[in-house]
C-alpha cells in the first residue's frame, strides 16, 4: 500500500501550528491550495482589538529538522527570489522545529532586497532568537504591518530611497532627495533636533558623510582668529568639506537650503525644539555632560574587536552564555531579528565568530564586516559614544556583565 511520506506530515503540522496560533489572536489565515501553491502556503490579514485591517502577508511554512543551517534555519530561496522580492505582497518565511515545537520567523522580502539583484541569497536565514508565540506575537505583528506600511503615504519614498542607499528612515526623519545633471543621486539625511546631518552620495558608494553648513564652506571662511569654545565648527575639523565630496556649486546650495527648512522644519511656537535625545545614551540621560564625539569607523572598531579579545581570553566560556543570554532576550528589536537570520544561517560567517581569539583576530581587518556585526549582537547590548574630553570615550554595555 502507499505510503505517505514523513515529510508531508510535519509539514502539515507547521501549517497547523502557524494557523492555530495566529486564529488565536484573531488574525485571518487563508490556507493556500497545493495546486496554487508557487512558494507561499498562506496568507495572513492582521487585525487589530477585533478589527480587520488592509496589512497582508503571504507567508511559506517549513517544517523539520532538514532545515537546520549552522546556527539557525534556511528555507531556500530556489526560483521564487524574483516573486518574494517584488511582489506587491511581502513574503515571510516560518520554520517549525518538531523537536522544540517552536515557531521562528524571518522577512524574506527583506533579506532579499538588502542583498540586490546582483548579489541573491540561496537561502533565506531563520535566526533561532526570531520565535514566534504568544508572548512575542505583539510584536511579530507591529513588525510585519509596519513593514507593509512602507509602501503607504511618505514613507513609500523613503522607503524607496532607504532601498537604494541601504538605509532603514525614521519616519520622524528629514530626508531630502535631489538628482544632479548626471543623474547622480543625493540624499540629505538630519534626524529632528540634530545640529549636523548625513549626505548620501550616490556617485560615493553611498558612504555617509556628517556634514555642518559651516564644514561645506570651510574653504570660503576666514580663518578663526584665535580658538573658539570647544562644541564650535572648526573643532571638528575631520568633518569633509564640499571640496572632499566633489560637491557642485548647485549642490551646496541644496544642502545649505535643507539645512535651513529642516531647521525652520524643527521650530515650534516657542522656537527651536530641544535635541532629540539617544536613546539610553549616557550623555542624554543626565549620567555625563552633553558632549558626542566622532570617531573613525576603523578606529571605533579596533577598539571594540581589542575589549572583545580582552573578555574572550579571560572568560572562555562567554561567547556561549552571552547567545543564551541573546536567546532569552524577549526584548529583541525586529531590527535585530532580521539581521541575525542571514548573518546565522552562514556557516562561514558563525564558524569565524566562534573560533574568534587573538590567534585569528588582532584588527577589524581580519574579520568580514557580517561576522563583527554578529559578534557584536552576540555579545553587545549597546555602544555608546561620548565627548573625547571625557575620560571613558567608548562604554560597551555587554549583554553578560564584566566580573
Amino acid at each position: 500500500m502507499p505510503q505517505i511520506p514523513k515529510g508531508r506530515r510535519v509539514g502539515q503540522a507547521a501549517v497547523n501550528a502557524l494557523r492555530a496560533l495566529l486564529e488565536e489572536h484573531d488574525h485571518i489565515v487563508q490556507e493556500i491550495s497545493g495546486q496554487n501553491d508557487f512558494g507561499e502556503d498562506l496568507y495572513v490579514t492582521f487585525a487589530d482589538t477585533g478589527r480587520v485591517t488592509s496589512d497582508v502577508i503571504k507567508v511559506q511554512v517549513k517544517g523539520g529538522d532538514r532545515w537546520r543551517r549552522a546556527n539557525g534555519y534556511g528555507v531556500p530561496v530556489d526560483h521564487h527570489g524574483d516573486t518574494w522580492a517584488n511582489g506587491n505582497i511581502p513574503v515571510y518565511c516560518v520554520v517549525y522545529d518538531a523537536d522544540t515545537r517552536r515557531l521562528h520567523w524571518a522577512n524574506a522580502t527583506q533579506q532579499l532586497r538588502r542583498s540586490g539583484p546582483l548579489n541573491p541569497p540561496s537561502h533565506i536565514g531563520v535566526s533561532p532568537s526570531a520565535v514566534l508565540d504568544d508572548t512575542t506575537m505583539v510584536s511579530f505583528v507591529a513588525q510585519a504591518r509596519r513593514y507593509v506600511g512602507r509602501y503607504r503615504g511618505r514613507q513609500a519614498v523613503l522607503t524607496h530611497l532607504g532601498e537604494m542607499s541601504g538605509v532603514d528612515f525614521d519616519p520622524a526623519d528629514h530626508v531630502l532627495h535631489f538628482v544632479n545633471g548626471y543623474d547622480e543621486d543625493l540624499i540629505f539625511w538630519k534626524r529632528p533636533g540634530d545640529a549636523l546631518a548625513t549626505l548620501l552620495l550616490s556617485a560615493h558608494g553611498w558612504e555617509p558623510a556628517l556634514v555642518s553648513p559651516e564644514s561645506l564652506l570651510r574653504s570660503e571662511l576666514p580663518e578663526p582668529e584665535e580658538p573658539g569654545p570647544p562644541g564650535r565648527w572648526d573643532d571638528d575639523l575631520d568633518l569633509p568639506t564640499a571640496e572632499d565630496l566633489e560637491l557642485s556649486r548647485s549642490e551646496i546650495m541644496w544642502v545649505l537650503a535643507c539645512f535651513i527648512s529642516t531647521r525652520q522644519a524643527d521650530e515650534g511656537p516657542e522656537g527651536l525644539v530641544e535635541p532629540a535625545a539617544c536613546e539610553g545614551c549616557p550623555s542624554c540621560t543626565g549620567e555625563e555632560p552633553v558632549e558626542h564625539a566622532n570617531i573613525a569607523a576603523d578606529v571605533l572598531h579596533d577598539y571594540v574587536i581589542a575589549r572583545i579579545l580582552d573578555r574572550i581570553e579571560a572568560e572562555p566560556d562567554l561567547l556561549h552564555r552571552s547567545i543564551r543570554a541573546m536567546r532569552e532576550d524577549d526584548g529583541l528589536a525586529p531590527e535585530i531579528l532580521a539581521e541575525l537570520g542571514p548573518l546565522e544561517a552562514e556557516p562561514r560567517i558563525v564558524r569565524q565568530v566562534t573560533r574568534l581569539s587573538r590567534a585569528t583576530v588582532t584588527s577589524a581587518d581580519d574579520i568580514e564586516p557580517e561576522a563583527f556585526r554578529l559578534a557584536l549582537h552576540y555579545l553587545v547590548r549597546h555602544i555608546y559614544i561620548s565627548g573625547p574630553s571625557l575620560p571613558q570615550q567608548v562604554r560597551i554595555v555587554w549583554r553578560i556583565p564584566e566580573p
